[in-house]
């Protein structure tokens, strides 16, 4: 069997999931984390109590001879020799459980060179050579040594005394074991402890992590089970944390995917509705062609383009509704809106023989698309001629209060009933037109997406005592006023191709 080369069969091999999880990770991290805390606490915690028993021995140690100095002081003249001076002190001591006192002195027994140890109070060692050969090194110059025993390390402590010309030394001797038993067990303890809250910890973070998780792996199976035909599925929103403010976004993004998706269908179903009938009428036409009648021909001929021509005009109007979304479908720049309302009224004069008026301008520089707001000026213009007679009044105006631009056109025809208000404003959406009107119904949502592109709105408001009024407003942060006369500061108007009446 020959084994695949391709780099996208390869690729596509390979599992959606690989490696370890995000909560193991997370797990891992916690209780590492904890481990290296705890383990932290507990070495700080050896360390501190370790010298704090160390200097608790030497403090015993140096309590002891200072004990000593004030008996030597206070009763050390009863005493003519060395041995009884150190064997009467020992009597009156009680040494510390982990503790012994030991007489060192010279008391002739021929056991070794050097002095050797009469009497003890608490010692209990067993290698008695050990501990005879550690002592001497120390009886002389106040030393201290470490002793290793059988039983139990030892610390032995001298402090020198010399009377009669003989020599003799205390030595106190510590259990070192004894002293740091507690501190033993305690670490024990600590260990114990350390490990249960190790495993809690960690099964607390892999729950509360599988827990906090769960919205992720739902958003994962929600959008491995989205797809363009379904774009209902909802993550369940609950809590009020980052998780949820993420399930909060992922839902509103599909809500505005599905509005995208299903007004991209309902626009290619109404594009191929409206399509359909001018198609449909140039195929029956040119099956019922006569081709050896060039009457028949020519009359065939002027139907087809005009079907044609009208088929442009929708293209080119569904083009255009396609393009509103675009970011550049607007290119901003400064716009005198008196001259925008003048020029424009001056244009729509040739659209039909109407009594042309123009209602109050504001005389300020705004930023905006100046074709796209006369393209849809016009477009309300040439609305309002289908909806009006010879010599009835049509009016364009502006005004600017600071914060919004506004401009709209005004008739006196029959008006827009209100129940028709919404449904002119959408794509091939119509009210009542006149028998004459050949427009796609697709006028009105032009404004409107051009308004909306502005990031403005375009509403209609009834005129008295009968009309339609359409305004178109802009959102518009605050401008300086222009002086009369100087409207076009230096630019001419670019020239502008009316858009067919729709």
């Amino acid at each position: 069997m020959a084994a695949t080369t391709d780099p996208h069969q390869a690729s596509s091999a390979r599992p959606e999931r690989s490696g370890v999880s995000v909560r193991v990770r997370i797990t891992a991290a916690v209780a590492l984390l904890t481990l290296l805390a705890l383990s932290g606490a507990g070495l700080i915690v050896y360390v501190i109590e370790s010298q704090r028993i160390d200097q608790a021995i030497s403090d015993r140690v140096d309590q002891q001879f200072k004990e000593f100095d004030k008996f030597q002081q206070a009763q050390g003249a009863s005493y003519t020799t060395v041995g009884d001076l150190l064997d009467a002190f020992l009597r009156s001591q009680v040494p510390d459980d982990n503790e012994a006192l030991v007489s060192w002195y010279d008391a002739g027994d021929g056991e070794g060179p050097g002095p050797q140890s009469v009497s003890s109070h608490g010692y209990t060692g067993d290698d008695a050579a050990a501990f005879r050969s550690a002592a001497n090194s120390i009886a002389t110059d106040n030393g201290t040594t470490k002793l290793e025993d059988p039983e139990d390390d030892l610390i032995l402590n001298a402090q020198t005394v010399e009377r009669g010309g003989e020599t003799g030394a205390l030595i106190v001797v510590t259990y070192y074991g004894d002293a740091r038993s507690g501190l033993s067990d305690t670490m024990k303890t600590y260990a114990v402890v350390s490990v249960l809250s190790l495993i809690v910890i960690t099964g607390f973070a892999a729950a509360q992590s599988g827990r906090l998780l769960a919205p992720l792996r739902t958003l994962r199976q929600t959008a491995d089970e989205i797809n363009d035909s379904d774009l209902s599925r909802r993550l369940p929103e609950t809590g009020n944390d980052d998780i949820t403010a993420l399930t909060r976004t992922f839902n509103r993004m599909l809500d505005r995917l599905e509005a995208a998706f299903v007004g991209q269908r309902q626009f290619l179903d109404d594009a191929g509705h409206e399509l359909k009938t001018p198609l449909t009428v140039l195929r029956g036409h040119l099956e019922l062609l006569d081709v050896g009648s060039p009457e028949e021909i020519a009359a065939t001929r002027e139907l087809l383009l005009d079907e044609i021509d009208r088929m442009s005009r929708l293209v080119g109007e569904l083009i255009l509704l396609a393009k509103s979304d675009r970011p550049d479908f607007v290119t901003r720049r400064p716009v005198d809106l008196t001259g925008l309302t003048v020029d424009t009224l001056a244009k729509a004069r040739g659209l039909a023989d109407r009594t042309w008026t123009l209602d109050e301008t504001a005389s300020v520089t705004v930023a905006v698309d100046e074709q796209r707001l006369t393209q849809a000026l016009l477009q309300l213009c040439d609305n309002a001629v289908k909806h009006t007679s010879v010599g009835d009044v049509v009016a364009l105006g502006s005004s600017y209060d600071g914060a919004t631009a506004q401009l709209w056109v005004r008739d006196c025809g029959p008006g827009v009933p209100p129940e028709d208000r919404e449904q002119i404003f959408e794509r091939f959406g119509r009210s009542v037109v006149p028998e004459s009107d050949e427009g796609f119904g697709l006028g009105l949502s032009i404004v409107r997406a051009i308004a909306q592109a502005h990031g403005g709105t375009v509403s209609l408001v009834d005129e008295k005592p009968h009309g339609a009024r359409f305004v178109i407003t802009l959102p518009i942060p605050g401008v300086e006023p222009i002086e009369p006369g100087d409207r076009s500061q230096g630019e001419t108007q670019e020239e502008f191709s009316l858009w067919p009446a729709s």
